[in-house]
Formats: structure tokens, C-alpha cells, sequence
């Protein structure tokens, strides 16, 4: 299926390749192109402490991975038969209190060590509304499901993501000055706030970050939503429940992104990769034929010319 691009969309000079180091933060959409990356074996970090859809949510962490916090118990709380932490997503969240807070710690040290060493970080911001728990008058990452009026639920002007925006590059770039920073906003629709309160949202967060963003100061915006919203601008590519984008538009948007950032170089072996991983995925009608084999053989002959030639790669 062909698209007719209305986006404008501009190479890159810093492009990424097979020798980058790439950290991704933000929305579950920060997760589909992680995917990605992952699938054509690229270095890769994503989402250390889980999904988290607002700026304030990543510049705690950041701040927190970059002072190098040691979590505690005071940090978590028990609820419905599991601890939590609010600066977590719940995929951290455990039985074992003692577990939650080794990962929590674990995380931390790994998160401070890929800012250190990234050539390029994503961002994607989800939403400009916010979570305040009543009891500490604080903004959380994730609710986990406690009961909605112990929260204060806030729209974070303009002015705040800009402020956060700024506070997230100026903690990066305080231990990495040359890792390039690209922030994109989120092409899911949060309906549950309202579709006025949808779009709101997401004109906050576009508003901010072009206040911001600079390619001179290694900052750059990648159009994830405009590509959703204005070229794509059907409900055919998003999923039943009309809120996520689809495969053919994850893909589309991917595409987008491979030809914006990805080293042109790098095509040839992401092609390579690409008949590998579906080589590897190929179920045989029988596994001990003579022919499937073979198959094998020449499948691993391709990997470990690959690992010759890139030995951080893994299969």
C-alpha cells in the first residue's frame, strides 16, 4: 500500500547505525519503535522503568538515574496484593517488596549508564495531563489503579512541558554533551480524558517542545502524530478500538523514522537481518528433513558472518 507523504521529513546529519547507542523513553508508542530497533538488532534500551506518558514522569527519572537514587521502602506502598512505586510503570510492580526495590535500584544504575554512553536518545510524550496523589502533593508516573478521588488530576500548561523539556536536556547533556535528543509526540488518541481534552493535550506538548527544540543544540522533533493525524487521517489504520495506531501505520510511521534517522548505510545489513529473523521464524513441516537442514545450515553460516563483522549483535 503507497501513502502520499504530506509530512515533510528531513535527513538527518547524526543518523543511527549498527554502532549507536540508542535509549527510549516515553508512551507505549516509544515501545513500537523500540521494536523495531530491536527487530534489526540495534543497540537498544527502552523504557528502563516502564511506559510513562508525561514529561514530568521522565524528568524524575532521569533526575533520579543521573543522582543515582537508591530506592527504599519509604518509596513504595502495598495495594490489591502487590508493591508499587509511583515513579514506576506497574510491569515493575511485585509480591516481594525486597524484589521491587532490587529491580527499582538495578534499574537505576542501568538507566544511568545508557544516558552516559547513548549516541541517541527518543522521547516520546504521551499526554499534558497529570496525576497529583493528595496525600504528598505529588505528581506520579502511574496510579496503579488506586481509587481516582485520591488524585488531583491537572493539565500542565504549555510553559511547564517547556520548562520540563528544558530541565530533561540540560540533566542529559550535563554527563552526555553529544548525544542527539529526538523528542516525538505519541500518535495514540487519549480518549478517556475527552477528545477535546485529547487534542488539547497533545497541542500542549507540540507547542512546548518546538519552543525547545534545536538541531544546532543536538534536539530535534520527529512527527510521529502529525504522520498519524494528517497524512495517514484514516480509521482504518488504527486498531478496533480506535485508539492505537495499527500495524500498516506503525509500519508507515517506521518507515518515516528508518528514512529520517537511520544511516542509509545500515540498509543493506538491516535487509540481511531482516531474512535472518524470518528464516528464524519459519515453522517446517519437518524439522528432521534433509532440506530444513540445509535450511539450518545456511541460516547460520548468514548469522556468523553477520557476528564477524558486528560482535555485539545476538541472535
Amino acid at each position: 500500500m503507497i501513502f502520499r507523504t504530506q509530512i515533510p521529513v528531513k535527513k538527518t546529519q547524526f543518523q543511527i547505525d549498527h554502532h549507536s547507542k540508542v535509549l527510549l523513553f516515553g508512551s507505549c508508542f516509544t515501545e513500537s519503535i523500540g521494536n523495531r530497533l530491536d527487530y534489526f538488532k540495534f543497540d537498544n534500551i527502552i523504557n528502563p522503568f516502564g511506559i510513562l506518558f508525561h514529561p514530568i514522569a521522565i524528568e524524575n527519572l532521569i533526575t533520579n538515574a543521573i543522582n543515582q537514587k537508591k530506592y527504599t521502602e519509604k518509596n513504595l506502598f502495598f495495594h490489591k496484593e502487590q508493591w508499587h512505586c509511583f515513579d514506576a510503570h506497574s510491569r515493575l510492580s511485585n509480591t516481594s517488596k525486597v524484589v521491587l526495590l532490587q529491580q527499582l535500584n538495578s534499574v537505576i544504575k542501568l538507566t544511568n549508564k545508557q544516558i552516559n554512553e547513548s549516541t541517541h536518545i527518543i522521547i516520546t510524550l504521551g499526554t499534558a495531563w497529570v496525576y497529583r496523589f493528595i496525600e504528598t502533593d505529588t505528581i506520579v508516573a502511574n496510579c496503579h489503579k488506586i481509587l481516582q478521588k485520591k488524585f488531583l488530576k491537572e493539565l500542565l500548561a504549555v510553559d511547564e512541558i517547556a520548562q520540563s523539556i528544558e530541565a530533561i536536556i540540560s540533566l542529559i547533556k550535563s554527563i552526555n554533551k553529544k548525544v542527539e535528543i529526538i523528542f516525538t509526540v505519541s500518535p495514540v488518541r487519549h480518549l478517556n480524558d475527552g477528545f477535546t481534552e485529547n487534542s488539547l493535550s497533545k497541542a500542549h506538548l507540540i507547542s512546548a517542545i518546538h519552543q525547545i527544540v534545536d538541531p544546532i543544540n543536538k534536539t530535534h522533533y520527529f512527527a510521529s502524530y502529525e504522520i498519524m493525524i494528517d497524512d495517514l487521517r484514516d480509521y482504518r489504520f488504527y486498531k478496533n478500538d480506535m485508539l492505537h495506531p495499527n500495524e500498516t501505520a506503525i509500519n508507515y510511521i517506521w518507515q518515516q523514522f528508518k528514512n529520517t534517522w537511520i544511516n542509509k548505510k545500515s540498509f543493506d545489513l538491516m535487509n540481511e537481518i531482516d531474512a535472518i529473523q524470518k528464516g528464524l521464524s519459519h515453522k517446517p513441516f519437518n524439522v528432521k528433513s534433509e532440506e530444513h537442514q540445509q535450511f539450518l545450515s545456511q541460516l547460520n553460516r548468514k548469522i556468523d558472518a553477520i557476528i564477524q563483522k558486528y560482535p555485539q549483535i545476538k541472535f
